[in-house]
């Protein structure tokens, strides 16, 4: 673009025009772009913070990979930790026990799972002790009362503290005259923990795996699996093929991503789902820049007809026209982005849009900004502007100079 064909857009553009008309159209066009590029940064920002606080708590509060044997109970646990911590790329690895219980205490009763942990391998895998608001992870060591951590969703549905007892009943049990009778057994809640994730606060509790085996009924020192944490989360399929080698056929490893796969499947699938859906707002946008430049080809017959006389080329003309879209539609995305950014920045920082946290696993909208689609937008905004220029363009370029000036 010359220097010339600059100066003509901007003076279009800026000028005061006889027909305020199109100065009005102009300014919904800008308007327009920029609502809808405020939109979808805003909207993608948010469905980048609920997937990646998603991942967070669910990695905070699961392993990277799960480890099972397919022949039930693990019993040689501590061989099978030793050969997983020595793969490169492996944080930490620990056993656990994972069952299903009733817990009650004079203010009710909850169905939970109850996950048996070394706790001193645990802070190597878990980020159970950065969540904990009450207790430490190590008051989890075996003690003549069996120790327990409880979620704070589920203390304050049961009205629970540091040193209340509750009582756990669990499925195994035995016989008697009487029938099935399970075995209850008096737990003594030495922390508390909060991951923000209502799910996980409200049926989740912890306790050492002596005190699980005993309430699960094991005979023998086994355990269910085998945790374990990376340094790079990303890196876990690799990881898990690698450890299939070394471990044989007869362990099942299962890696974050697919444990949880749907999970992050639909929330993608939303993602673009929704950036389609709001980038139809910049599209009508664009079709607005259509209608200003018509009606702007109409208004200035006489001047292309002149600049035409005086020596333009049909390209320059047409470069002009495209310019003065491209700058319309240039201004209405900067203004978005200032807009979308501003918008984003206070809900973060406020967090004036509150969220039930029994319906969603936080209390409020997290925004999280992608670099990639920031850059995306704004290329996609720009290219439906510039693709919205060319046929008004093409038509001024068609301006006949001895038509228009014949009666002048």
């Amino acid at each position: 673009m010359s220097s010339f064909e600059l100066f003509v857009a901007t003076r279009y553009l800026l000028s005061r025009r006889k027909h305020s008309f199109i100065s009005v159209i102009s300014i919904f066009s800008i308007a327009g772009i920029g609502l809808g590029v405020a939109a979808l940064i805003v909207v993608l920002g948010v469905m980048n913070g609920f997937s990646n606080n998603l991942q967070e708590k669910i990695l905070g509060v699961n392993a990277h990979l799960i480890i099972t044997s397919v022949q039930g109970p693990i019993a040689d646990y501590g061989k099978v930790c030793e050969k997983v911590n020595k793969v490169q790329g492996v944080k930490g690895a620990m056993p656990f026990l994972y069952t299903e219980v009733m817990v009650s205490s004079q203010n009710g009763v909850k169905g939970v799972v109850l996950r048996g942990i070394d706790p001193d391998l645990a802070k190597k895998v878990l980020r159970l002790e950065k969540d904990l608001v009450v207790g430490s992870i190590d008051d989890l060591s075996p003690s003549s009362i069996p120790p327990v951590i409880i979620g704070k969703e589920l203390a304050f549905k049961l009205g629970l503290g540091r040193g209340s007892f509750l009582n756990i009943l669990s499925p195994t049990g035995g016989t008697s005259s009487f029938g099935f009778i399970p075995k209850i057994k008096a737990f003594k809640v030495v922390g508390i923990f909060d991951t923000g994730m209502y799910e996980y606060d409200s049926s989740l509790i912890y306790t050492n795996i002596p005190s699980a085996q005993k309430l699960i009924g094991f005979k023998r020192d086994v355990v269910s699996g085998i945790e374990a944490s990376l340094y790079d989360v990303y890196k876990a399929p690799d990881i898990a093929r690698h450890l299939r080698k070394i471990l044989g056929p007869t362990y099942f490893i299962q890696t974050w991503m697919d444990m949880n796969k749907n999970l992050f499947s639909a929330l993608k699938l939303e993602k673009f789902a929704m950036g389609v859906i709001l980038a139809m707002i910049v599209l009508v946008g664009s079709f607005s820049i259509i209608t200003t430049l018509f009606m702007l080809v109409m208004e200035r017959k006489k001047d292309i007809a002149i600049l035409i006389s005086m020596g333009a080329t049909k390209r320059e003309i047409k470069r002009i026209f495209v310019l003065l879209g491209s700058l319309i539609g240039f201004v209405g995305t900067f203004v978005g982005y200032i807009f979308g950014l501003a918008l984003g920045y206070l809900i973060e920082k406020y967090q004036f849009i509150k969220l039930p946290k029994d319906v969603y696993y936080l209390d409020h909208l997290p925004i999280e900004y992608s670099s990639l689609d920031l850059v995306l937008i704004g290329v996609v905004a720009m290219l439906l502007c510039f693709l919205a220029t060319l046929y008004p363009a093409s038509q001024a370029a068609k301006v006949e100079p001895a038509q228009v000036l014949r009666y002048e």
